[in-house]
């Protein structure tokens, strides 16, 4: 299952930032609509894989089932950039609930008023948020006091890991801390003289998936303070990070000597990905992953864990990073009380949420759908399940910028591993500064 939630976006983010910071005014729509009246919803998604679009569409289906005077028209592989195009110009053709595979926007989406504030619908449903979904998610799916969006399904990150190299290498469990994991990647790397043939791991960030906010989530940094000023510079943690990084990259033969390694790998969905190849023997990945491995079936015994903690931090170890599909309702919808009745259908109903799981492989993002029977047994992942679960796992904290401040952290951080970052506390201090004059701006 391609997961194209999980792609480093810079550029889309960026567009999409731009096509917000228009969108102030959003066309406005009503919830005085009869929700059991006749009706034709749209709703507008970004699965696009057949059996991830046969999966929602089954939804969909179980859904007209249980309310047969709501049609839903359904309209995949579309992007953010598009929907906020269409929710700016409203009108018949505008869709009535969407969905996003970029947890990143949902503080642009809450900030202009595209989508709409879902508190008051939970609340004439009974719905309890805070008892039906896990916190994590609910933090990235509300800004600054404003519910405009519920979490659809969630994406957790662990660390993939080939048994037999351990097993040949003497090792005999995954690194639990960041030290034990310098010293596992040590023994696991090959070298040919000075070239690199396998990596134990390859921490450098332009790295498949190794976006530096997915492996700083294991310090559990905090970016912005209570008034929503950047504090990278001031967080401790952030040079524990770099150092740490650093530390991990020279146990294998530095930065360059990795690179190169990492430039011979094939595409990352590919037979000739780095981890499939056996050039890495350990491996940042998605519960997706998982399912691949299983199809495509590598010549080598594999393993999945948590990533490692800090030292310090050893009472966290078994957290990751989180994300996940978001879904709201169109501000512009003049049916948002139907439309209503489709998310809460997509998103809280327990069977619809563990059928949707096990149907693409992605993480349920209820507390009952996460403790449900009827999930996937498979270990690998359930060590996933087990990550969402854990009270120290983290996600990005929505901004009004969307994606701004991530890629401004990205682009940071290519320069602090490549060592053309200069000083790193004044780096960091500028790095604030740029982040909060976006802030500004898009405020503006």
């Amino acid at each position: 299952m391609p997961p194209p939630r999980l792609r480093a976006w810079p550029a889309v983010l960026l567009a999409t930032g731009l096509l917000l910071s228009g969108c102030a005014n959003p066309s406005v729509g009503s919830a005085d609509d009869d929700p059991d009246a006749p009706v034709t919803l749209r709703f507008w998604h970004g699965w696009s894989e057949p059996g991830e679009v046969k999966a929602i569409d089954k939804s969909v289906e179980r859904f007209e089932e249980l309310h047969p005077n709501i049609h839903v028209e359904t309209t995949g592989n579309v992007s953010d950039a598009t929907v906020n195009q269409a929710l700016r110009a409203g009108g018949d053709k505008a869709p009535d609930v969407v969905s996003s595979f970029t947890t990143n926007n949902v503080g642009q989406y809450c900030d202009s008023g595209m989508w709409a504030d879902l508190d008051p619908f939970l609340k004439k449903s009974g719905v309890d948020k805070k008892k039906v979904f896990p916190s994590t998610l609910l933090d990235y799916t509300r800004y600054e006091g404003t519910q405009c969006a519920l979490p659809l399904l969630a994406d957790a990150f662990g660390l993939y890991y080939n048994k037999d190299a351990f097993a040949k290498a003497g090792i005999d469990r995954p690194p639990r801390t960041m030290s034990e994991f310098a010293e596992d990647a040590a023994k696991l790397t090959e070298r040919d003289g000075d070239r690199v043939e396998r990596a134990g791991f390859m921490p450098n960030f332009r790295l498949y998936q190794n976006s530096p906010d997915r492996l700083f989530a294991q310090w559990g940094p905090r970016y912005f303070d209570q008034d929503g000023k950047a504090r990278l510079a001031e967080e401790p943690l952030t040079r524990q990070f770099y150092r740490t990084m650093k530390k991990l990259s020279d146990a294998q033969g530095g930065y360059a000597a990795l690179e190169r390694l990492r430039q011979s790998f094939g595409d990352e969905m590919s037979r000739q990905s780095g981890f499939m190849t056996g050039k890495l023997a350990m491996h940042l990945d998605g519960e997706w992953r998982g399912l691949m491995l299983q199809e495509d079936e590598p010549d080598f015994d594999w393993g999945v864990a948590p990533l490692p903690v800090p030292d310090d931090q050893a009472d966290t170890y078994g957290r990751g990073y989180l994300t996940g599909t978001v879904a709201g309702i169109a501000h512009s919808s003049t049916h948002q009380n139907a439309a209503w009745e489709l998310l809460r259908f997509l998103t809280t109903d327990t069977e619809q949420v563990v059928s949707f799981a096990n149907a693409i492989h992605n993480v349920p993002s209820t507390k009952a759908a996460l403790t449900s029977p009827e999930l996937d047994a498979d270990p690998a992942f359930r060590t996933f399940l087990r990550i969402a679960r854990n009270p120290h796992s983290q996600a990005l904290p929505p901004s009004t910028t969307g994606g701004m401040y991530v890629t401004a952290f990205q682009d940071f951080s290519y320069s602090v591993e490549a060592g053309k970052a200069g000083d790193l506390g004044a780096g960091l201090r500028e790095l604030d500064r740029q982040i909060d004059a976006d802030t500004l701006q898009a405020k503006n």
